[in-house]
């Protein structure tokens, strides 16, 4: 394991809102938010409107721009994520969940809550020197970002089966030179 297991949730959910705006239908209603949610287990309090969906769409643009931006850039926008929701880390547990990291009060809204965890990750991969591992799809044909949470550092494809395509693309190239 690379890091620990919150933090890898957290990236990976990162992942995945920011990838909602590379998909066909990817959060433009309240209910692609509520299913997203549901999906990567937020916990908290909820307004479930069109407020809330705002809030979280300027958080992915915002995540968008920080994913690959220059280390001392990143440093400076994960601070500035944490000082604007008054992060105060605390250790919890609950659910199925050992130990980890709270940086919010349950009542503050999803997208603050989103938004220091999403930094409070990035704190951890910009700590460990692991900033390589910030990656965009190698396929030609996508732009969505990736967490390569692999331990060579190997991953190139993101999980919107590029991997399988590109395998596929590869295939059928050396066989047509056969």
């Amino acid at each position: 394991m690379i890091f620990a297991h919150d933090t890898e949730v957290s990236l990976a959910s990162t992942v995945a809102l920011i990838n909602t705006a590379h998909e066909p239908v990817g959060l433009t209603s309240t209910e692609e938010l509520d299913a997203f949610v549901t999906e990567w287990r937020w916990t908290g309090s909820r307004t479930h409107d069109e407020a809330e969906l705002k809030q979280v769409l300027r958080l992915r643009r915002r995540l968008q721009a920080m994913w690959l931006a220059p280390e001392e850039t990143l440093v400076a926008e994960v601070n500035r994520l944490l000082q604007d929701c008054r992060a105060l880390p605390q250790l919890v547990r609950h659910d199925e969940w050992d130990w980890h990291l709270h940086a919010t009060r349950d009542d503050q809204p999803l997208g603050e809550r989103m938004a220091v965890e999403a930094a409070m990750a990035l704190v951890d991969v910009i700590r460990s020197g692991e900033l390589e591992r910030l990656a965009v799809c190698a396929a030609d044909d996508c732009d969505n970002v990736l967490i390569d949470l692999s331990r060579n550092r190997s991953r190139r494809y993101c999980d919107a089966g590029c991997t399988n395509r590109m395998a596929a693309q590869a295939y059928r190239a050396r066989r047509s030179k056969v």
